[in-house]
């Protein structure tokens, strides 16, 4: 069985996320996607909204889709969420399984950075999804889909009082609604 694992802080996720997740999905043959939010991703600091408002925004972006699943192992661990130890853990369940990493080109360079990355490199096979359409001169396999969503850009026009819709599931963008996130961001 091909699997693979999503990691992120998902800050909200978007439709950036989910169609490349898609596209891993059939490009590479896999039987699902596992998104992993982190609690806090060592390399990026802490996300703004709470490990649970990101658990049920993922909840409701991915309901229903077929071959997406959710795992919260990473919120259930003390911070902060290293890729190795969530690896391990799904490595345990799913014994037997090809595991694919999936990772957004913007951590290619610092990916030998990451927690005991030797190991986490042999556990797994690096994909990298790229929505920049910028090409890259790493030697990993990559899915290219030009998408130009960020949740940065989600945040800020939050902030600005801007309108999201499009660019992430409405079930999203109503949970963001309902608990005022994003108000006061601006960066």
């Amino acid at each position: 069985m091909k699997i693979a694992v999503y990691g992120g802080t998902f800050d909200p996720i978007h439709y950036g996320h989910l169609i490349l997740a898609r596209e891993a999905l059939e490009t590479l043959g896999l039987e699902k996607v596992i998104f992993v939010p982190a609690a806090v991703s060592p390399l990026k600091g802490s996300p703004i909204a709470s490990a649970e408002t990101r658990l049920s925004m993922l909840q409701a972006a991915i309901e229903r889709e077929t071959g997406f699943v959710l795992d919260d192992c990473e919120l259930n661990r003390t911070a902060p969420s290293y890729a190795i130890d969530t690896v391990e853990e799904i490595r345990r369940r799913e014994t037997g399984s090809e595991i694919y990493y999936l990772i957004g080109e913007d951590n290619v360079p610092t990916l030998s950075k990451w927690h005991r990355f030797g190991e986490l490199e042999k556990l797994v096979r690096f994909i990298v999804l790229d929505r920049t359409g910028r090409g890259r001169s790493d030697h990993y396999p990559t899915v290219h889909r030009r998408i130009d969503i960020s949740a940065t850009e989600i945040r800020k026009r939050v902030a600005s009082g801007e309108s999201i819709r499009y660019l992430l599931p409405r079930a999203v963008e109503e949970i963001i609604r309902r608990e005022k996130l994003y108000r006061e961001q601006l960066k």
